[in-house]
Parts: structure tokens; sequence; C-alpha cells
């Protein structure tokens, strides 16, 4: 792609925390950060991911179908240390090309959820390759894209409702309309959904597994970091930090109950959706009286 394209979408990405528009609007997108097999440079590109794990999500090299793999395939075999921008989060990576069975059954899994990978393989004479991005962050997510304390716990929460709006939207059809994302609107094909009517899909599966995980470690990073060092600072916040607490467990309730649903290969795709429907009601409830509270005082000092 031009680089006037791809540095357009990057800059909306950081001054958005992952959020863009346009083509690649609803997508999930991550910016990698490649250090050049010949030049030594760092080169950054808006690739898109599929949710995978609480330390991993996965990358494909699809290059659209073209006949050559895209250039940041090349710098990552060559320097597998590489820098991924969440929107949210900004952390080291190890990248590790997958092979095998491994390959196959997460490249099928992604065209499951979305033919038009397929259809990449199909004009290509190469093996797509299919790349796992392991996080090198220790004890958390990694660097968070904020200034300030009250601006963390905003971009946090928006990652959540924006990846939750997704598993929605693909729970709405029964498996979702995928996006097939490289770097390049020739890699978003937008077809629609592969799964059979009446399933869930591998893909849709693990994405609300890996939301719900996601979510459990915030809360309890929450519960044992935050809510103290503000209960030891302002006693008078005791009874919001108890109705978060009470949240919480609430909340941790639902994760499960979704998780129980979900966890089952033959899971009906309504009980699946009306269990991401009770979570997303009680969830944006709890973020916004959160927000609502805490920010203020965390963007005081504390």
């Amino acid at each position: 792609m031009p680089n006037d394209f791809n540095q357009q979408v990057i800059e909306e990405f950081r001054a958005n925390k992952g959020r863009v528009g346009g083509y690649f609007e609803g997508a999930r997108l991550l910016l990698l950060t490649t250090t050049g097999a010949r030049t030594g440079r760092p080169h950054t590109t808006p690739v898109g991911y599929l949710p995978d794990s609480d330390d991993r999500v996965l990358i494909i090299a699809s290059a659209a179908g073209a006949p050559r793999h895209p250039a940041w395939f090349h710098n990552l075999v060559a320097n597998p240390r590489v820098t991924v921008e969440s929107g949210a989060f900004t952390y080291e990576a190890r990248a590790v090309v997958l092979e095998g069975e491994e390959r196959d059954r997460v490249f099928a899994r992604a065209v499951e959820a979305d033919p038009g990978w397929a259809a990449y393989q199909e004009k290509t004479e190469r093996v797509i390759p299919v790349i796992a991005l392991h996080s090198l962050a220790e004890g958390g997510p990694g660097k968070i894209n904020a200034s300030s304390m009250g601006e963390a716990l905003k971009v946090v929460h928006d990652a959540f409702r924006r990846e939750l709006a997704l598993i929605r939207a693909e729970m709405s059809e029964a498996g979702g309309k995928g996006r097939a994302t490289d770097s390049t609107p020739g890699d978003t094909p937008g077809s629609t959904t592969g799964i059979p009517t009446g399933t869930l899909g591998a893909q849709l599966r693990v994405n609300c597994l890996t939301f719900c995980a996601g979510l459990h470690n915030h809360h309890t990073g929450e519960g044992l970091a935050m809510f103290p060092f503000l209960e030891d600072r302002h006693p008078e916040l005791a009874p919001t930090l108890a109705r978060l607490r009470d949240e919480h467990d609430r909340i941790a309730e639902l994760v499960e109950d979704l998780r129980r649903v979900v966890g089952d290969e033959n899971a009906d795709p309504d009980t699946a959706r009306r269990e991401v429907e009770r979570l997303t009601t009680e969830l944006e409830v709890h973020l916004t009286y959160e927000e609502e509270q805490l920010i203020p005082i965390l963007d005081a000092g504390a």
C-alpha cells in the first residue's frame, strides 16, 4: 500500500486509541512495528488480528493473495522481536510463524469466520503464513497509552466497549461478518460469514473467551491495586468502592455464565447472544459509574 494511506491509518489509530473510521471501521486492527530485514530501520504497518488467548494474538500474512509475502512478514522472520500497539496498550512481542497442523487449524478457524481468507489462499501458490504474536510484557498487558490515571481508566474501558460491540455484531450474524485484514483494502473482503446458521463458530467462541479473560484480569487488578490505593487516600470513597466491588462480583457471575455457554462446541447462538446482551447491559452501567466517580479523583492526582 502507498505509505501515505498507511500513515493516515496509523495517525488516526494512535490519536483515537485504536478506533479508526473509513475502510477499517469495525475491524480488529493493531499497529505492528518490525525491524527492516535489510535496512535495520523500524517499519510500522496496520494489520488485522484474531484474538487467541491472554498472551498472544494472531495475524495472517495474506497480502490479499499476492504471489509474495508482505514485507512485514520478511522483517519479522529476520527479527522476531516486534512492537505491538493495540490502541489501549503498547508492548513488545515475539513473533512465531505457525507450522503444520497448528497453522492449518488456525487458518481454518479464520476461514470459518470469513471465507475471504480462503479466497486469498486460492489466488496464490504460496501457503499464506499465520503468525502468533506472544506478548513479552511482564505483570500486565503492556504500557498503557494514556497521560494520566483517569485517561488510562477510560482508555481501557473503551477498549472493552469496542471489543464487546464487535462480539455483539458477530453474534447477530451467528458468527459475524469477518474482515480478513493485512493492511490494505484488498485484504478486507467484507464477505458474509461462512459459519453455518445455528452455530457459533470456533473463532467467535475464542473471541468471547478472550474478552472474558481480559475483563476478569482487569477487575482483578483493580481489586488488588487501584481500589486499595484509593481507599487509603480517600476514606470517603468507601461506599463507592463497596458498590464497585459488588458490581465486580455480579459481572464475574455473568462472565462465568457466558464462558460456560460459549465453551460448548454445540452452543446455541441465541443463548450465547442473550448472555452477551446481559453482560453488555450491566457492564456499561458499571463502567459509566466507575468513570463518573473515579476519573475526577484520579486526574486530580488521587
